[in-house]
């Protein structure tokens, strides 16, 4: 995610929220962010959200995640908001809600994502 510029705006128990920039080199042919962005922010988002509620040193590993894409991300900055649904001592599920923001600093969101993560 380094090379994304994105960032961890917060973090709490089973929620974590990151952002990212829109930028050229992250969008498709019509200037909107990439589907490929959208999904990579809510991926990340939802398996730190699995991995706050895990005891320190753990990690996760996305074992399945579905996207709907529900409107084009035409803005500025992408904000995940991926949460832990159900935890689990082999399984963890999430959902991530991903919004644009634009330039008006307006919010709408663009995809739906729910996902299972695994502990390794």
């Amino acid at each position: 995610m380094r090379s994304l510029d994105a960032r961890i705006d917060s973090v709490t128990a089973g929620r974590v929220t990151l952002s990212v920039p829109v930028v050229p080199a992250t969008s498709q042919q019509h200037g909107f962010a990439h589907a490929g962005l959208t999904f990579a922010l809510g991926d990340s988002a939802s398996g730190y959200a699995a991995l706050s509620q895990m005891p320190e040193g753990s990690e996760v590993m996305t074992v399945e995640m579905k996207i709907n894409l529900i409107a084009p991300a035409d803005g500025v900055r992408l904000w995940a908001h991926g949460e832990v649904v159900k935890p689990g001592r082999r399984l963890v599920i999430t959902r991530c809600t991903v919004e644009v923001e634009r330039a008006d600093g307006s919010r709408r969101d663009v995809a739906l994502l729910q996902g299972t993560m695994i502990p390794v």
